[in-house]
């Protein structure tokens, strides 16, 4: 049988499980006791192991059937989860998708996993349950303690781990590597020692720990125990070869010195036990009390945990194939047009009747084929709390993210490209946004920062938000961070108003981190973010208060071939608004409108609102409404921004077909396309997002 006529589907169904279990993962964090979750994740697992064995993926098959047997412990109430256990099955998660993305770039989905396998075999041992709770003030000892003689110390876990792949044939190596003193960013080489172990096998421990090298609380020495693929020469002679690295000593290590190494640790251990034990009560309630602070970052969890799962049937198509469909409707939909004003025209019965039935039918054809091309971004959002959960981790933060809007849809085709530019704002967010728990105490805040993710309609157009209320920007840091860089000069940064310093940030490879990290700060900006964007025909805009928080607002299109439209007349031109944006239609008189500030305002609805005249903005050559007495307008909306265009008359509503115009009208940032109408003309068709300030 070939397999190859199956990959696809099973590389989509593998991303459907293994988003399943990352979602029920992290509800079952924050509900630990609910066994029903354990279920539905148990299942999810045994699919995946199923299929992978099918299809011949046996490392893939493998890990997940250790994984299962971990749950399987869990469900029949035989072992309790904890921190150890999460931690472990996210990592096994992460390898999992690591393989499936391995398979999809035309691989073997081979990798090496050696040291979750052994993570998870330590769950699966008997006394595991039972010698967790002895263990963990051993551990938390063990993590404070520092020999004389600067050893770095293994917890019994770590040593199991090493001990089991150097049975299995792997390479353990403890490496002590030093910075020349006179590097200016030991941080950065650091990093890049890291980078490759980790491309070459897992970093087990480091000493310092990872969080404090990034921070560089080191002097220009650490040390590191890793698992690699590469012999003990070659591994040396690259870690040589990275600049400024003074030396680097590897050492083979084998079951009897990785012995001595846990005999030291538990010696050390043992004088401290006591105390680590009388602190231990203390711990557990912290994390008691820290655990429903998660909650809003698992989103909004379904009410009814037991309630079966809606069985869907569904077919996957080929995108190209939908494209096609619909370029095919849209010109059916300018002939059908063109049908009925021929009719009204011609005025008979029997023709009326037929272009009347074809109306009704090509309309339910219309909505079902708009809805084929149309994904929520709750597909893109759910991968995002799972994301939060191990940055606000890695950075001993307390975070919760609060996600709405996520059935809000989009074209699938910009779905699949929005999700790196979000990773991006929701990883700044993270990291320069929401401060730690002490200085959110210190500025009178709660030590937990909430990240607000939004998505929702206007006009042809879909908003997506990322906001915090964390630090805000600092504008005179990133004015004299942009006049460093040559961004601006001083003289054009003292006219920037308080919107052109926010979008400063934006500029290539602008960057105000003080160290590198991770999570940000390697010299890829936010001007990655908006190409990306901008190569999607959105925009993305900054509104940030100092000390208070900064909401990223990021607009993007539709991409409808078909949308219905408001036609309206400027002197002898024709245009078309999208009717998704249009609040309601009026008229006003001259004496109505207000000037404030030199802008025309109207009162609408009992609130002031800005009035807009669409002939300035579009240049109509043969309509002015000053010379109106009463005057057309349209109330438009872009989120919670309200204005009234002024128009010189409705024509009424229509569906119309959306054609882009190129590199036609490029510096007319108030039309977003064209159409043809039904006798032949064609009318442009306003974006009323450009039109609201």
């Amino acid at each position: 049988m070939d397999m190859n006529a199956y990959l696809s589907m099973f590389i989509d169904e593998s991303n459907d499980h293994l988003q399943s279990l990352n979602e029920n993962l992290l509800r079952l964090e924050s509900e630990p006791e609910e066994l029903s979750i354990v279920q539905n994740i148990f299942r999810s697992a045994h699919t995946l192991k199923g299929m992978s064995a099918t299809m011949g993926f046996e490392d893939l098959a493998a890990l997940t059937h250790e994984m299962e047997n971990v749950l399987d412990l869990v469900r029949n109430s035989k072992l309790k989860m904890d921190s150890f256990i999460f931690d472990t099955l996210f990592k096994g998660l992460d390898a999992l998708e690591a393989m499936v993305q391995d398979i999809v770039g035309g691989g073997t989905g081979k990798a090496d996993v050696t040291a979750i396998v052994a993570s998870l075999q330590i769950i699966l041992k008997s006394d595991y349950s039972a010698s967790s709770a002895a263990a963990a003030p051993v551990v938390a000892a063990n993590a404070s303690i520092s020999s004389a003689s600067g050893a770095m110390l293994l917890d019994e876990f770590q040593s199991s781990i090493l001990l089991q792949s150097i049975e299995t044939g792997h390479n353990v190596y403890h490496i002590q590597i030093a910075i020349r003193d006179n590097c200016m960013l030991k941080a950065v080489r650091a990093y890049m020692v890291f980078d490759l172990l980790e491309r070459n096998g897992e970093v087990i421990k480091s000493d310092p720990s990872v969080q404090d090298i990034e921070q560089e609380k080191f002097d220009f020495t650490f040390t590191v125990f890793t698992i690699s693929n590469l012999k003990q020469e070659d591994l040396q002679s690259q870690l040589l070869n990275i600049s400024e690295i003074e030396s680097a000593e590897v050492t083979l290590l084998d079951a009897e010195s990785l012995a001595v190494l846990g005999q030291s640790t538990a010696a050390a251990a043992v004088e401290t036990v006591e105390a680590a034990q009388i602190e231990a009560p203390v711990v557990a309630k912290a994390k008691e009390d820290a655990a429903p602070s998660s909650q809003a970052a698992k989103g909004q969890a379904p009410a009814a945990a037991n309630a079966p799962a809606n069985v869907s049937r569904t077919i996957r198509v080929d995108i190209e194939r939908l494209d096609a469909l619909m370029n095919l409707f849209s010109e059916l939909l300018i002939d059908r047009v063109r049908l009925e004003q021929l009719s009204s025209e011609i005025k008979r019965n029997d023709l009326t009747e037929t272009v009347e039935h074809m109306t009704r039918v090509s309309s339910d054809l219309q909505s079902i084929v708009l809805k084929l091309r149309m994904v929520p971004v709750d597909s893109v959002f759910n991968r995002f709390p799972r994301m939060i959960r191990d940055l606000a981790k890695s950075l001993d933060k307390k975070i919760d993210l609060v996600i709405t809007g996520a059935d809000t849809e989009l074209d699938r085709t910009v779905i699949d490209e929005i999700g790196d530019p979000l990773v991006h704002l929701l990883r700044n967010s993270v990291d320069h946004g929401i401060e730690t728990v002490e200085e959110r105490i210190a500025a009178g805040k709660p030590e937990t920062g909430t990240i607000y993710l939004r998505a929702y309609h206007s006009g042809n157009h879909v908003f997506i938000e990322v906001e915090e209320d964390g630090r805000g920007i600092h504008h005179e840091r990133v004015l004299k961070t942009a006049i460093k860089n040559g961004v601006v000069t001083e003289e054009q940064a003292k006219l920037l108003s308080a919107d052109e310093i926010n979008m400063l940030i934006f500029a290539a490879g602008f960057s105000t981190a003080d160290k590198i990290s991770d999570i940000s700060g390697r010299g890829v900006g936010l001007d990655v973010v908006r190409s990306k964007i901008t190569s999607l025909g959105g925009n993305v805009t900054i509104d940030s208060a100092f000390g208070r928080g900064t909401k990223f607002s990021v607009q993007l299109p539709l991409t409808l071939s078909i949308i219905s439209a408001m036609l309206i007349k400027l002197g002898s031109e024709k245009y078309a608004i999208p009717l998704s944006s249009i609040v309601e239609t009026g008229i006003i008189r001259k004496e109505q409108i207000l000037h404030v500030h030199g802008n025309k305002m109207i009162e609408f609805r009992n609130v002031i609102i800005p009035l807009v005249s669409l002939s300035k903005v579009l240049d109509s050559p043969d309509f002015n409404e000053n010379d109106e007495t009463e005057t057309e307008i349209v109330v438009v909306r872009k989120g919670e921004k309200w204005a009234a265009v002024m128009v010189d008359e409705f024509i009424g509503q229509s569906e119309i077909v959306l054609k882009t115009l190129g590199k036609y009208l490029t510096n007319v940032e108030a039309i977003s396309g064209a159409t043809i109408l039904g006798d032949g003309y064609v009318a442009l068709i306003i974006d009323p997002n450009a039109l609201i300030k």
